[in-house]
């Protein structure tokens, strides 16, 4: 989790805060290393790119993972090597959650689409 999305959830639970994070979440891919404050490395813009919507499964044994696959629109220009993701919620300013290096880097061209299996994110609060 970023330090946002720690502050976030224990406001939350600890009712400090009367709202939930805003839904749906939203999956955001990077070229460099977004750290743990969210506020570092460099989002992917440009060429038909838009953060997408990822939905979990329901909890289990302290983690959920994406339940459906989700599909970047094709680059109408290349997006890059990207190196991490972040999860943003809905909120007016939206605050990352969580993020993570990929397992291996993927460079986007012109055409390629980006594409997350179902069950291939998994989340969890440590």
């Amino acid at each position: 989790m970023t330090n946002g999305g720690e502050s976030q959830a224990l406001k939350f639970l600890l009712a400090q805060s009367p709202t939930a994070p805003t839904s749906p979440f939203k999956l955001a891919l990077f070229t460099s290393d977004p750290t743990e404050t969210g506020a570092a490395g460099t989002e992917v813009s440009g060429g038909s790119y838009a953060r997408q919507t990822i939905t979990f499964a329901a909890e289990s044994g302290g983690a959920s993972s994406n339940s459906a696959q989700i599909d970047f629109p094709a680059a109408t220009a290349g997006w890059g090597t990207i190196t991490h993701i972040g999860i943003y919620d809905s909120a007016g300013t939206p605050v990352m959650f969580w993020y993570a290096p990929l397992s291996a880097s993927v460079t986007i061209a012109t055409t390629d689409i980006f594409r997350v299996n179902a069950g291939d994110i998994t989340v969890s609060i440590n």
